[in-house]
């Protein structure tokens, strides 16, 4: 590969894994607050587990199970990307009684697969990690009702690093700080309007006040 195509993958890789990633996390802290029982649960778990005011460190996070249910449950309700890369098919293929024409561009819409109610019981718009404890739906492209990184052989790259640190991101916000809107709203005043795009973003960005925790 030439330095002018290795520079521009660098770059794509570089913008990509930026924008999803802090998506990811607003979105994430956007349903925390507007459910502060679920808020509330993640932090008592983080206390207990990690102590309060403590970094949430690599090795903690196999111990966060509900933590890892709330990032399930965003990448669910509000995918950062909510249509996969384009995929291409090489021959004609048949899928469930519709036929693909070879080279038909294929565009999987991981937004619809969210809010399927064949797939996931209760209230589908509802945010409820719980949904998750207990079931070993993960995202490695295994479990098709939820693959935020793609599947198969071109799978994001980057599934690993990403998952990494939005644990360590969001665990050591919620664990650091307390938090509270501007303005003294209510939770219920959040605004979830959405944007499309490449990446699925909130059309009002989220305003909040952190509040640093005493270990």
């Amino acid at each position: 590969m030439d330095k002018i195509n290795t520079e521009h993958l660098m770059l794509t890789l570089f913008v990509a894994g930026t924008d999803t990633i802090t998506s990811t996390l607003e979105w994430a802290m956007t349903e925390l607050l507007s459910n502060p029982n679920t808020m509330k649960r993640a932090k008592r778990e983080l206390e207990e587990t990690i102590g309060k005011g403590n970094q949430v460190e690599e090795s903690d996070i196999a111990r966060l199970p509900y933590l890892e249910a709330i990032l399930k449950e965003t990448f669910r309700l509000p995918p950062s990307v909510p249509f996969l890369i384009p995929r291409k098919a090489d021959t004609d293929v048949e899928i469930n009684g519709y036929t693909i024409p070879k080279g038909s561009q294929l565009l999987i819409n991981v937004y619809a697969i969210g809010r399927d109610s064949n797939v996931w019981k209760n209230d589908t718009n509802l945010f409820s990690p719980e949904r998750f404890l207990g079931l070993e739906t993960h995202v490695k492209g295994r479990h098709f009702e939820l693959i935020p990184f793609g599947a198969g052989r071109r799978i994001c790259p980057a599934l690993s690093y990403a998952m990494k640190i939005l644990f360590l991101m969001l665990g050591s916000l919620l664990n650091c700080f307390d938090w509270k809107l501007e303005n003294d709203s209510k939770a219920e005043d959040i605004d979830k309007k959405q944007e499309f795009g490449i990446s699925l973003r909130k059309a009002k960005p989220l305003r909040a006040i952190p509040i640093k925790v005493n270990n």
